[in-house]
């Protein structure tokens, strides 16, 4: 598998659907960040991973919203695992700390309190790695087909990762991520300036998801 040429192809995407098309990117962008209404970002990132190329235009937003709503749902049923842990344990580690509270804060209680939580992040963690395996071509495989059920089509979805190749996937899901570290990094660094550090930090936000979508796509299509 040619990383590089995924990486610059996804590079190129993004800089071709945002660069020169200031409208569509400073649109983008605010419907990113608003609650609900960014259900229309998530409509336009399934267009990209449709295999839109060029990228799409931002246009038919009823639709968009539709879609990504419905693509917003699948993410939500891929979480509840992780939701579910942490519920489980916070709520252990909670109850812990009450009743270390009416033992005038009996240390061995708060400790095992704080190991509980600890456990508990630890293990969603590790389910979440886990989860997001399958979700990257889940969410992929819903968005090709209109599907719910082909969204957690277990053995399809390992079907096309053994057909990528299992070392392939997991080392292009690596470089991803550590592009993503990279980026976010730097949005760290240019949230300390306040107001334009923070506008610039949500317009390279929404630029990092396209590259992200349209890197995912050819992930995917590479079976």
């Amino acid at each position: 598998m040619d990383y590089g040429n995924m990486i610059s192809d996804a590079f190129e995407y993004t800089r071709e659907a945002l660069v020169g098309k200031w409208v569509r990117w400073v649109l983008l962008t605010i419907v990113s960040i608003i609650p609900i209404v960014n259900f229309i970002f998530f409509g336009y990132v399934m267009e990209i991973y449709r295999g839109t190329k060029p990228a799409p235009e931002l246009e038919n937003w009823g639709t968009l919203f539709v879609d990504g709503l419905k693509l917003f749902i699948v993410m939500l049923i891929y979480a509840i695992p992780v939701l579910v842990i942490l519920a489980i344990f916070g709520g252990i580690s909670f109850l812990s700390m009450i009743a270390s509270g009416n033992a005038n804060a009996d240390p061995t209680l708060i400790a095992g309190a704080i190991a509980s939580l600890m456990g508990g992040i630890l293990l969603a963690l590790i389910v979440g790695l886990i989860i997001a395996i399958i979700a990257v071509i889940g969410t992929i495989r819903f968005t090709r087909t209109g599907s719910f059920g082909e969204a957690f089509n277990f053995s399809a979805i390992l079907e096309t990762i053994g057909s990528i190749g299992w070392v392939d996937y997991i080392i292009s899901l690596v470089i991803l991520f550590v592009v993503l570290a990279v980026v976010q990094f730097v949005l760290g660094l240019l949230m300390v300036i306040p107001v334009l550090g923070w506008i610039i930090s949500f317009f390279i936000t929404a630029a990092m998801v396209i590259f992200e979508a349209r890197y995912m796509t050819l992930l995917y299509d590479s079976a």
